[in-house]
């Protein structure tokens, strides 16, 4: 079993929301795998497919994103799996809108979300950084990434969800790389100043 959790927060007030990206690709990937319906366990939500001929697990904390690690703990316990087994799609917000790039080990960058994934499971778990651009100001971070995403973003949003889908069997059976350029290559990033979203 591989898991791959989704950090955002629960709740419809915060459904759109760029901090919530990463529950927006664990719906995306549920419908288009068409995975299990959506149940309670873990200290979130969850849901059992297959992508390509692995089992896989699609888990929504609803410890809210800066606990998530206690969800992917008590999941990854359940099913003895390691630190490696589990992939993390997060917003990042180091990264211009809509560009991906996979990371294992390292720091947590500031994301306290991460920050709390690493501090329950380890530093290698696989990490899916989703680009949305920053505010340039980092006293506006917070309240950027807890507001929905603009219209204009919804030109990539939409098919980055897609491109992810597509490339996401490559996680099994090619590099992180292989995965990264493929859904660069679906979807390509917008382009434009990386600081400047228009959101």
């Amino acid at each position: 079993m591989y898991i791959f959790l989704g950090q955002g927060n629960p709740g419809q007030k915060y459904a759109g929301n760029r901090h919530n990206v990463g529950f927006m690709v664990m719906d995306a990937l549920a419908e288009h795998f068409g995975f299990g319906p959506w149940r309670r366990k873990f200290l979130g939500a969850v849901c059992e497919g297959q992508i390509g001929s692995q089992k896989v697990l699609l888990l929504k904390p609803e410890t809210f994103y800066n606990e998530s690690g206690q969800a992917a703990q008590a999941a990854a316990n359940f099913y003895k799996v390691t630190a490696g087994d589990v992939t993390v799609f997060h917003d990042e917000i180091d990264l211009a809108p809509g560009r991906v790039r996979v990371k294992r080990g390292g720091g947590h960058s500031g994301n306290n979300g991460v920050r709390s994934m690493i501090a329950h499971l380890g530093a290698d778990i696989r990490r899916i950084r989703i680009g949305v651009g920053h505010p340039g100001d980092k006293t506006k971070v917070m309240p950027y990434v807890l507001a929905d995403f603009s219209k204009a973003d919804a030109d990539w949003v939409g098919p980055l969800l897609a491109a992810i889908c597509k490339a996401a069997p490559l996680l099994f059976t090619e590099s992180d790389e292989r995965f990264q350029t493929e859904v660069m290559r679906l979807a390509p990033a917008p382009k434009g100043d990386p600081r400047q979203t228009g959101g």
